[in-house]
């Protein structure tokens, strides 16, 4: 396909592009640089009396509701800016006795308003306040229970999202807007970079659309490890795009950060930022949509995330509930027989359900990995539940699991809650074990300790 026609059906709305089911509904990204503009005036007033009357923020979110604003937080330097998307009792416990809580707006971001880890963020941190409703904010889609939740409690800001606008795309709507006025970012500036990015990408020039053809190429030509750099954190928002969006049916292009790009199974991208954050946000989106038309996939839904969602809530469900069980682990051994038998095209994920200030100690492991010559990457949990998940359930079966647990330290209750902290990350990684065993995908555990 020709890249004029390409981007004239996207811009057409045209469904039959991808599979023809519901993919014309979850396009409103493609406007939203030009119409969030509208909503400027009330967004930037909030972020400017808020900064006046807080000295610091946190927002409580996860996948796309918290990877584009921890970029934008990296990208503007705010470290009064807190974004928590990890339900480690150690992380949320240091988190909480750093902050003046007299001084802090908690902004609470969920499509849904259902995300299970945020509304356990938000009953921890409502507790901890003691119910002081100017101290939140929400962003959510309209209707939703969080919205009405928010309203009845007298948040200081309720902010809509745009219903047609999935979460791995909405950096340039309200989820990524809203955080960036309240860091100081430059709004005007990163909506302005998108907005000449869209008119650039309505034509057979389409840098996007020659991204994009680009991808689908390599991935013909067996390429399917997408390997590039990470300034400023870009790769966490670009994980999920990439790897949500095309992980199912068995294809997928598998994003590698960092990685060489050298090897059969690899393509190299490049990131062009000279143009500004929001111009490579929207860059990208659209050529990952341009993507999953020569996949021949739906670019727009995520149809095995809910397996590990629901393996969590049937863990936390069960007889121990009220018990954070110790998690067994098969050692060092299991793991070196899983790497000895890898090669490429295979990709080994390393999924660490660890303190996030711990990330650095599985280098070793991930240098292991790469060493077999496979490509090796590396997902925080319950973070990449919500990023890379769905690729490593629904897209090729070439992955090799390794799953990295750390001692979480005493329990943190969750008020209202039959389950703490220390118990929920603990389902989590025992969910998603459960889902990738179910599915035949080679697995082992390992205590950080050991490693």
């Amino acid at each position: 396909m020709e890249a004029a026609e390409l981007v004239e059906r996207i811009w057409a709305r045209d469904a039959t592009l991808w599979t023809g089911s519901d993919e014309a509904k979850w396009l409103g990204w493609l406007d939203e640089p030009s119409r969030i503009q509208k909503r400027l005036p009330e967004i930037l007033a909030f972020a400017e009396e808020a900064r006046g009357s807080f000295d610091a923020a946190v927002l409580l979110g996860m996948g796309g509701s918290s990877l584009a604003p921890e970029v934008l937080r990296r990208w503007s330097g705010a470290a009064e800016f807190h974004v928590l998307d990890t339900t480690h009792p150690a992380a949320v416990r240091r988190l909480s006795e750093s902050l003046d809580l007299e001084r802090t707006l908690f902004v609470v971001s969920s499509k849904s308003g259902t995300t299970l880890e945020t509304r356990c963020h938000l009953d921890f941190f409502w507790e901890l306040t003691a119910g002081r409703g100017a101290a939140f904010a929400a962003v959510t889609d309209p209707g939703s229970e969080l919205e009405a939740l928010a309203r009845e409690r007298g948040f200081r800001g309720v902010f809509h999202g745009e219903r047609s606008i999935g979460g791995r795309y909405s950096a340039l709507s309200a989820f990524g807007i809203v955080p960036a006025a309240l860091m100081g970012a430059d709004v005007q500036g990163l909506l302005a970079g998108a907005g000449t990015m869209a008119e650039r990408s309505k034509d057979g020039r389409s840098p996007s659309a020659a991204l994009g053809l680009g991808l689908g190429a390599a991935w013909e030509e067996g390429r399917d490890k997408v390997v590039f750099e990470n300034p400023h954190g870009f790769g966490l928002w670009l994980e999920q795009l990439l790897a949500e969006s095309t992980g199912k049916q068995g294809k997928g292009l598998v994003p590698a950060p960092e990685n060489d790009p050298q090897g059969s199974d690899r393509e190299r991208a490049e990131l062009v930022l000279e143009d500004g954050l929001g111009a490579e946000f929207f860059r990208w989106e659209l050529a990952v949509a341009c993507v999953g038309a020569i996949l021949g996939i739906n670019p727009f839904d995520q149809p095995n995330v809910q397996e590990a969602k629901d393996r969590t809530l049937e863990v936390l469900a069960g007889p121990d509930q009220e018990q954070a069980p110790d998690v067994p682990a098969e050692g060092m051994d299991a793991v070196e027989r899983l790497l000895a038998e890898a090669a490429p095209p295979e990709y080994i994920a390393v999924q660490a359900f660890v303190d996030p200030d711990r990330e650095g100690e599985l280098a070793p492991l991930v240098e292991r990995a790469r060493a077999t010559g496979c490509v090796a990457t590396v997902g925080l949990g319950p973070r990449y539940l919500h990023s890379t998940g769905q690729l490593h359930k629904g897209g090729p079966p070439t992955g090799r699991f390794v799953q990295v647990v750390d001692e979480p330290g005493d329990e943190l209750p969750i008020p209202g809650r039959e389950f703490g902290f220390r118990r929920l990350i603990h389902a989590q990684a025992e969910g998603d074990l459960a889902a990738l065993r179910e599915r035949g995908r080679p697995i082992v555990r390992v205590r950080l300790e050991d490693l």
